[in-house]
């Protein structure tokens, strides 16, 4: 079954080259299948295709025909010595470049700077909501299996996950070749999921695992260069409480969480389910970040520990909670986000069945239905 997916590649290509990135079976090959089948193609994932062009890069070039007005190259991480003849065809040749890649490592290690205006970068996620609005979704589910493509449409969710966790997590991220040590960045791995989410204290999480901080800073490098995860920075713009400036780190995926952790059920009453939903909702802005607008998205944290989960822009600070009956304490970081006095909405997410205000100290505060939060994200009224 093919979902529509929101990045728009089809009119981006025609104005300049792009370098299409997403953590892998999130669907890039489905969109070139099914909207890009008409162009020249080498496949980086067959190794016939990946022996050739890894002896002799200028094959594409010697290969070129006067009708060949697009190119696309999958996976092309895995031979960055390619970039030179890329930079040449766009050129030389005004040749356009579709190009795929589940990792920016290789890319950043062989110069993909060099192409600099020459290349836009579009990212793909796993599913969006919106994306899936003609077939099921059952937001339980899918905190518990995630929203990678391949795993939704799995009869076997749970199976098919651990072979992902195997397979791309692990085995992507050591075949950069940047891990020596796999029983550590193991140990780390599972450390980093079970705080995902969570303020990055590299020492306790060194501790943890049994490796230097260093080693964790690394890490998490790693994590971000293969598309894994994302760190969130803190903002620091507030005047009435002092901010702490340490980032947060997200995976991409709350699936790919639980199978790091081998947690087997999700449910309301766990303790690990608003740290899920969390996560969950912040897929969802990156969603609209990289599909729809260029948004900044940080969180808050006071010194004295009151935190806000989300900053939009600056503008919107949005704070999300798994209860359905809100409380004066669930409130407080917005409360106090408030005073700040430069915020235009002050908005909580949560599992309450209707939207309502609160006014605090001459401040709205909007409750909104985790489900009716989207619609409006996506219907551009809330940023």
């Amino acid at each position: 079954m093919y979902i529509k997916r929101l990045t728009d590649l089809e009119s981006s290509i025609k104005k300049k080259s792009i370098l299409f990135i997403g953590p892998r079976q999130t669907g890039k090959s489905s969109i070139i299948r099914h909207s890009f089948n008409q162009y020249k193609k080498y496949n980086l994932l067959e190794a016939d295709t990946f022996l050739k062009l890894q002896r002799d890069p200028t094959r594409i070039r010697n290969e070129l025909k006067s009708t060949d007005k697009i190119i696309i190259i999958d996976e092309v991480q895995k031979i960055p010595s390619l970039l030179d003849e890329i930079h040449l065809l766009i050129e030389e040749h005004n040749v356009k470049f579709l190009l795929t890649g589940s990792s920016l490592r290789r890319f950043h290690a062989h110069g993909i700077n060099r192409l600099g205006g020459r290349l836009r970068t579009k990212r793909l996620n796993p599913f969006s909501k919106i994306e899936l609005k003609d077939v099921k979704f059952d937001l339980i589910e899918r905190l518990k299996f995630g929203l990678i493509p391949s795993i939704y449409f799995s009869d076997d969710p749970q199976t098919d996950l651990k072979s992902y966790v195997n397979d791309y997590v692990q085995g992507e991220v050591i075949s950069e070749g940047a891990i020596r040590n796999i029983p550590a960045f193991a140990r780390f791995l599972e450390v980093a999921a079970l705080t995902s989410g969570e303020m990055i204290n590299y020492t306790n999480i060194g501790n943890d695992a049994q490796v230097p901080r260093t080693t964790i800073i690394d890490y998490f490098s790693v994590l971000q260069q293969t598309l894994l995860g994302e760190t969130l920075p803190a903002w620091k713009e507030g005047k009435k409480r002092k901010p702490i400036t340490s980032s947060k780190f997200y995976f991409f995926d709350t699936g790919v969480i639980n199978t790091i952790l081998n947690r087997k059920e999700v449910n309301r009453n766990s303790r690990d389910f608003g740290n899920l939903f969390e996560t969950y909702i912040f897929h969802e802005l990156r969603c609209y970040r990289d599909y729809k607008k260029d948004i900044l998205i940080n969180y808050w944290r006071s010194t004295s520990q009151i935190e806000v989960d989300f900053v939009i822009d600056g503008e919107v600070a949005i704070e999300v909670k798994s209860t359905s009956n809100v409380s004066s304490e669930d409130l407080k970081g917005l409360k106090a986000i408030s005073e700040e006095n430069k915020f235009k909405k002050l908005i909580l997410v949560c599992f309450e069945k209707n939207e309502r205000v609160i006014i605090s100290d001459r401040h709205e505060i909007e409750i909104f239905p985790w489900d009716a939060f989207l619609e409006k994200l996506w219907d551009d009224e809330i940023i």
